[in-house]
């Protein structure tokens, strides 16, 4: 059973159409939810595989470096 109150009017849906809008909200949650895993995984594997890179890149840039 889900309320709704306009204007201090209680609106109840029940039955089905109550079952179909919590599927509805929890196919949404599931949705969001996912696409924010995947934009952590997609961060953490940056970060774990793209910094060390980085850091090697600058160390070997450090020692080619033209010294005066």
């Amino acid at each position: 059973m889900i309320v709704i109150y306009r204007n201090g009017v209680p609106t109840v849906i029940t039955g089905w159409r109550a079952w179909l809008i919590m599927l509805g909200a929890a196919l949404v949650f599931v949705v969001v939810m996912g696409l924010v895993l995947g934009l952590a995984l997609t961060v953490w594997t940056i970060l774990l595989f793209a910094l060390p890179v980085m850091v090697l890149f600058g160390l070997v840039a450090t020692w080619f470096q033209s010294r005066r």
